[in-house]
């Protein structure tokens, strides 16, 4: 014969049911708490401290840290890598160079960091599976970080890098070479511990330069008009000519250009004149003062306005006494003086170019 439970027994084992459904439950959370729970390392500015955390990636470990994150801060890994257990996470208070990153398969980015030493430089060149969970993918083809030499610009840097080839370095760094760009060695040669990578921007403009043309003179002479006087009868004015060139630019600095067009823009206006003189001017004497100018060649030469051209004249300087035969063979000077000698003929009559001026006559 079956007894029915009493009252109080079936009470008891409700209550005993529940208890096992409440304990089962809390054992279930603290199951899958334990499952999601990470025990990581956080070094910040070099200070590790052990963290356990439920964050799901590298970005929420640093919000739920109070981690307030600057433009100069470098977060290894990046932000948005999955957390893993017993992975290592690093914010250095360091200026990384300014670029682009390239995205590995599972969200690792390459990433490049100026300066191979330090706490930073010691982690780097440990095995990035340290850094990430066995069953992840870090992305790059390398499994280490190595510190390597980059020449940009000229200037040496010493940087710290997971990439996997010079290609992937440069573009880390935001450098993307083109045709007209040097790099040493290939972009598809592998990076080790201490490989030097020399990239040289090499750029080609196109410059026009504007070159001003001067104005001639065209000189008549006319006895109507006193010895050495001048009438213009036209301004002058001077020309403009563009020239295009093809520059060469080796890391912003000027390496060499190559002409490829000149063309005339506005021509020069030549300046007319007529210059008195004698109507028989092959005997005569002259006084007036007399000055030097940098004349072609180094002989006893002189400009006169009207004297025809092989004209000896025989200087002399009325302070002194002394004299110089000179030969004419240039125009000059209007306006005042009478001759201009080369440094030498003025030299011999004065002994000191600073002079400047002095009163001559002239015999020819």
């Amino acid at each position: 014969m079956r007894v029915r439970p009493s009252r109080v027994r079936r009470l008891r084992i409700r209550k005993a049911v529940g208890n096992a459904a409440l304990a089962g439950a809390v054992l279930a959370v603290g199951l899958v708490y334990v499952a999601l729970e990470k025990n990581v390392t956080l070094v910040v500015d070099g200070q590790p401290q052990a963290v356990r955390t439920l964050s799901g990636s590298v970005g929420e470990l640093l919000d739920s840290s109070g981690i307030l994150l600057d433009r100069k801060d470098v977060v290894v890994p990046p932000a948005a890598t999955p957390l893993a257990d017993g992975m290592t996470v690093m914010v250095i208070d360091a200026q990384p160079i300014a670029g682009t990153v390239e995205t590995g398969p599972a969200g690792v980015g390459v990433w490049v960091m100026e300066g191979a030493g330090g706490p930073f430089g010691q982690l780097a060149a440990q095995s990035t599976e340290n850094w990430f969970s066995t069953n992840r993918s870090v992305g790059p083809s390398r499994t280490t970080a190595v510190a390597v030499t980059v020449a940009v610009l000229g200037k040496d840097r010493e940087v710290t890098t997971n990439a996997a080839t010079v290609r992937g370095l440069l573009s880390a760094m935001g450098i993307k070479p083109d045709g007209s760009d040097r790099v040493h060695p290939s972009p598809s040669t592998p990076l080790h511990l201490g490989t030097q990578v020399r990239y040289t921007d090499v750029e080609f403009r196109t410059r026009d330069v504007s070159v001003p043309i001067p104005s001639t003179t065209a000189t008549t002479y006319s006895t109507k008009l006193d010895p050495g006087e001048v009438r213009v009868t036209r301004q002058g004015a001077d020309g403009l000519m563009v020239e295009t060139y093809r520059v060469r630019v080796v890391n912003g600095e000027v390496a060499g250009r190559v002409l490829l067009d000149r063309r005339v823009v506005r021509a020069p206006i030549a300046e007319r004149r007529t210059v008195g003189h004698r109507e028989n001017s092959s005997h005569g004497a002259q006084v007036g003062e007399a000055t030097w100018y940098y004349a072609a060649g180094d002989g006893f030469t002189a400009a006169h306005p009207w004297l025809p051209f092989g004209t000896v004249v025989t200087v002399t300087n009325i302070s002194n006494g002394e004299s110089v035969r000179v030969v004419i063979n240039d125009r000059g000077p209007f306006g005042g003086r009478i001759i201009d000698l080369s440094p030498k003929a003025f030299g011999a009559i004065t002994g000191n170019l600073q002079q400047g001026i002095c009163q001559v006559r002239l015999s020819w």
